[in-house]
């Protein structure tokens, strides 16, 4: 029998199984049934707290978007520095892709891309403030000569994300079998040693 919990807690719970059955299971395969079963509710009792599918789906992607922006501010206001916010700033994405696991599956999952556009604006707008984040720490670091101002920022924050984004993907084809925020920020590091411009004339 399931525990009694108020509105909002129940709502809590069912979403947190979506992102744990979207892992186990794959969020294209994954039903209310299978959430219903997970929680212990009729699949019913999972449409009275959410309308439909893709409310559901809408849900899930309000608390990653809520989490995403939390972490991202602490990031940035724990670091002293531009160059210290930009790691950070990866390093927060890199973390939350770590905590949970699921999301690159459901950003390249046929509910997100073709069934329910809602969900993508959501995820859109989402990535548009993380690189928009990016691209303002980025512009002081070239105002500072940090980095090559003759790149635009918007693509060297691109550029940052195709970095999150291709490491997180090949974690998971490769099992997770290494540490995605090492390897990520390893990574950041190799990038960000290109860019800087004194780094680049003394290679010449």
């Amino acid at each position: 029998m399931a525990v009694r919990l108020s509105a909002k807690d129940r709502k809590a719970q069912i979403v947190r199984e979506v992102f744990s059955l979207a892992d186990e299971i794959g969020p294209d395969r994954l039903s209310t049934t299978d959430v219903a079963r997970a929680v212990g509710l009729t699949q019913p009792a999972i449409f009275r707290h959410f309308s439909t599918r893709g409310d559901l789906w809408l849900a899930v992607a309000d608390d990653i978007a809520a989490q995403l922006t939390a972490a991202w501010s602490r990031a940035e206001a724990d670091a002293q520095t531009p160059e210290v916010r930009l790691k950070a700033l990866i390093g927060a994405q890199l973390n939350a892709i770590a905590g949970t696991p699921s999301l690159p599956s459901i950003l390249f999952s046929r509910e997100l891309q073709v069934d329910n556009p809602p969900l993508r604006d959501v995820f859109r707008l989402l990535l548009g403030g993380f690189q928009a984040r990016l691209v303002r720490v980025i512009a002081v670091q070239q105002a500072k000569g940090k980095l090559r101002p003759a790149m635009p920022a918007e693509d060297i924050a691109i550029l940052l994300t195709s970095l999150v984004q291709g490491v997180a993907i090949r974690w998971a084809l490769d099992a997770r079998s290494f540490c995605l925020v090492d390897e990520g920020l390893r990574l950041f590091d190799v990038q960000m040693a290109l860019l800087d411009p004194q780094k680049g004339n003394h290679d010449a």
